[in-house]
């Protein structure tokens, strides 16, 4: 019969594969720094050749990237899932924008849904802290910190529904937002109405995660991104209208 003695695994493959499962389920993120060797050998328990080799092993293979005089740090590049041509592309047309938010409604809303469901108490504590910190943000007036801050709490919501696959979907696609392919977040939150407007929403969000009522949670995840592709759609016709407006002027300057 085809059976063949088990061989013991060497400790750097078990050290590749702890490593691949933290970046797997997005606990270490792109552009984060791994630990000094001496204290990740330390933590896991091997030998600093063992741990060399493992590393070694994951920067060939694209997961890991070593800085000069600044240690070992996570790809940047597993952050992104679309190459340059395709993100200029992106941005070029307003198509790409509402299906972008159409995407993100059905992938939030389903994300909330799951947290509500299988997120653990510390998940939604996770959750919660970012909230306060977007209440905090909200009264010191900071639209910059409050945008910041609005990224990070979908995406807590996100590692909550302990979903990888939805997981690195998402993370692609806030690193969209973030580069303001799509549109510049600073921009809606630095109109007092739409700001109150998003906090409430991102409370109902909150609210429900903390209640664990799925269905609640799901809706108000859908219902923002309604509310932001509504907002995304009055300011593209404000701005058409204007340049109808300009050109209207020069032609009649021009008479």
């Amino acid at each position: 019969m085809p059976f063949q003695r088990i061989q013991p695994e060497k400790l750097s493959h078990s050290v590749e594969r702890q490593i691949e499962l933290l970046l797997l389920r997005g606990i270490l993120r792109p552009g984060e720094r791994l630990p000094s060797e001496r204290e990740l050998a330390d933590k896991l328990g091997v030998s600093r050749p063992s741990l060399r080799e493992a590393l070694a092993t994951l920067q060939d293979r694209g997961l890991l990237t070593t800085r000069a005089g600044a240690g070992v740090y996570v790809e940047e590049l597993l952050d992104s899932a679309f190459s340059d041509t395709l993100v200029q592309l992106f941005a070029g047309h307003d198509e790409a924008l509402f299906d972008y938010i159409s995407f993100r409604r059905d992938l939030e809303g389903m994300s909330a849904e799951r947290a509500a469901r299988h997120g653990s108490d510390t998940d939604l504590q996770i959750v919660d802290t970012v909230f306060k910190k977007m209440e905090a943000a909200h009264q010191k007036r900071n639209p910059t910190e409050e945008a910041q801050l609005d990224a990070e709490f979908h995406l807590s919501i996100v590692e909550a529904s302990h979903n990888i696959i939805m997981l690195h979907m998402m993370r692609a696609m806030f690193n969209l937002l973030h580069e303001g392919v799509f549109y510049n977040r600073q921009v809606i939150f630095r109109k007092p109405a739409i700001r109150n407007d998003l906090l409430a929403q991102h409370k109902a969000i909150n609210d429900a995660l903390q209640a664990r009522d799925a269905p609640r949670a799901r809706h108000a995840a859908e219902s923002h991104l309604d509310f932001i592709e509504q907002v995304l759609s009055d300011m593209k016709r404000s701005q058409k209208n204007e340049e109808i407006a300009r050109l209207r002027f020069e032609h009649a300057q021009a008479r």
